[in-house]
């Protein structure tokens, strides 16, 4: 019997990821999400975070993905993201800069600021570095 199911990670850009997988933890709208082998049918949105698979040889690979839709059909999980990219592709320096930048635009009441794009860039600069923690905790396990 099957365990692993196949994954496509896709971006408008890019395929990112395809191959065998026996599991897959994303951040849906309503919390993190785990897919394994004999999940039932689903169609969620995904937020801004990381994306987790365990390759089928035990390898974990961390994705970070901007948001974008998650499905699952049958032993097929994809990943339809905004943008993604692996984590080790992230630059740590610019995400806690766009991070820091954000809270200060959010922090001063003062001038003309878009709070929806702060909110929104800060969400972004929080989930990059979020998905660089998973891939340095995984490291240290290793």
């Amino acid at each position: 019997m099957a365990t692993t199911m196949q994954c496509d990670i896709v971006s408008a850009e890019a395929q990112i990821y395809s191959g065998a997988v026996e599991l897959l933890v994303a951040t849906g709208i309503e919390g993190e999400l785990g897919v394994c082998f004999g999940h039932a049918a689903l169609l969620t949105r995904l937020i801004p975070g990381p994306i987790r698979i365990v390759e089928a040889s035990g390898e974990e690979q961390v994705y970070y993905a901007s948001g974008g839709f998650i499905e699952v059909q049958g032993d097929v999980v994809t990943v339809l993201a905004d943008t993604a990219v692996r984590a080790d592709d992230i630059d740590e320096a610019a995400a806690e800069t766009a991070r820091k930048d954000a809270e200060e635009a959010l922090a001063n009441q003062q001038g003309e600021i878009d709070y929806g794009r702060a909110s929104a860039q800060l969400a972004e600069a929080t989930a990059q570095l979020a998905a660089l923690r998973k891939l340095k905790n995984r490291a240290g396990r290793a």
